[in-house]
């Protein structure tokens, strides 16, 4: 994507395209393994200060580099994490133009960016429109505000609406 001149985003493509059938014959689905797949680890970074990267490695699993890059024997799967009040998302911003520019250590492979909650409740719209702009990038799964984890009470399951993060990081929901 050109746009005034500039190299666009387009590294940031998700997943395959499909060129269309172009005389392709269907194939057969391939049969799953029979050896079930380790879930993948990853290593949480945070992008600011107090962005709740101990609390998700608690929740979900994974390595906490808190500020700083993996070392070399931790996971090179690296999910940025953020606050969503106007510091934490430019500071993942940040973060991301970082990973776009080739700046970050060799090795390390962007998966996603976890976006928790500032606060109870919806975003202003300033914010709502900066969340777009970094989920056109990048995939994006977000956290709600839960008052539990602010206390430091993580016994309970993780909330529902991060049923798309405990898949990635394959951390399994107990059955109500």
């Amino acid at each position: 994507m050109q746009t005034g001149g500039r190299q666009g985003p387009e590294i940031w493509l998700r997943g395959p395209v499909d060129d269309g059938p172009h005389g392709r014959t269907p194939q057969a689905p391939e049969r799953p393994s029979s050896i079930p797949a380790a879930p993948r680890r990853f290593s949480w970074v945070a992008t600011h200060g107090g962005a709740g990267v101990t609390t998700l490695t608690s929740v979900y699993g994974g390595q906490d580099c808190g500020r700083g890059w993996p070392a070399p024997e931790d996971p090179p799967s690296v999910l940025l994490v953020a606050r969503t009040h106007a510091a934490g998302l430019a500071s993942v911003s940040r973060a991301l133009e970082v990973f776009r520019r080739g700046e970050a250590p060799a090795g390390l492979d962007l998966d996603a960016v976890v976006l928790v909650a500032d606060a109870p409740g919806r975003l202003p719209r300033q914010l709502a429109q900066y969340v777009k702009a970094i989920e056109s990038v990048i995939d994006v799964y977000r956290v709600p505000w839960v008052p539990a984890w602010r206390i430091g009470d993580l016994s309970g399951e993780p909330p529902r609406e991060t049923e798309a993060l405990a898949r990635l990081t394959g951390t399994t929901r107990h059955p109500h």
